[in-house]
């Protein structure tokens, strides 16, 4: 089982995994933010690929805000956890509200990291779709409901870590799920980390601002 210095240390490992698809025009990666993008940095870096933020937020259940009814993600994307909905059935106006809130929050995160920027095009190309691991995989999920609106031909879910169950409905979701480790049992994905501090905002705008400097997108 790996267990990782810290999330760059992660990234460099995945992205000599994907090392194949080094300087190929039609593929960009995305992150989810925060932790995913100090991991999709360096995937990024090592196949010369454009880098760009998918923001995907959870909705978290009433009275336990950690626990993943299901997720939104930019281009009003909703997924919800139907085998979790029924234990929550009385609390419908409790979760349309938070639902509503995390909009908010996804729409000022939008602002705060890209900017005026337009986002990557993605349409027709390979994506490549990087976290720094999955629990549930809600908000993978929403992620690649949101990519296949926009039209990517292929999308290629990237991860350090997750568990076996998650991965395997992830692949029925995505074209090709790459993951480095799959330990059991799994936990939390915090546990294969030595160092896994919170990544601020101002982090990730500084990652993405030094991945369009050093990478000009064809498209």
């Amino acid at each position: 089982m790996q267990v990782y210095a810290d999330r760059a240390e992660a990234g460099r490992m995945l992205g000599e995994k994907l090392g194949a698809r080094a300087r190929d025009p039609t593929v960009c990666v995305l992150a989810l933010p925060r932790g995913g993008v100090p991991v999709a940095a360096e995937v990024a870096r090592r196949l010369d690929a454009p880098l760009d933020v998918l923001v995907v937020r959870k909705v978290g259940a009433p009275g336990q805000p950690e626990l993943a009814l299901g997720a939104i993600a930019s281009g009003d994307i909703l997924v919800m956890n139907d085998s979790l909905l029924h234990y929550f059935s009385g609390s419908d106006q409790e979760i349309a509200a938070t639902i509503d809130r995390e909009r908010i929050e996804l729409a000022r995160r939008e602002r705060t990291y890209r900017g005026d920027r337009e986002p990557v095009e993605v349409r027709d190309r390979t994506v490549i779709l990087v976290d720094d691991g999955i629990a549930t995989g809600a908000t993978m999920r929403a992620a690649i409901r949101a990519l296949r609106e926009r039209r990517a031909r292929r999308i290629v879910v990237a991860v350090p870590t997750a568990p076996v169950d998650a991965c395997a409905v992830l692949r029925r979701e995505a074209d090709e799920v790459v993951c480095l480790d799959m330990p059991e049992p799994f936990i939390a994905v915090g546990r294969w980390y030595r160092d896994f501090g919170q990544t601020t905002d101002e982090e990730v705008r500084a990652l993405l601002e030094g991945a369009r400097l050093d990478h000009t997108d064809p498209s």
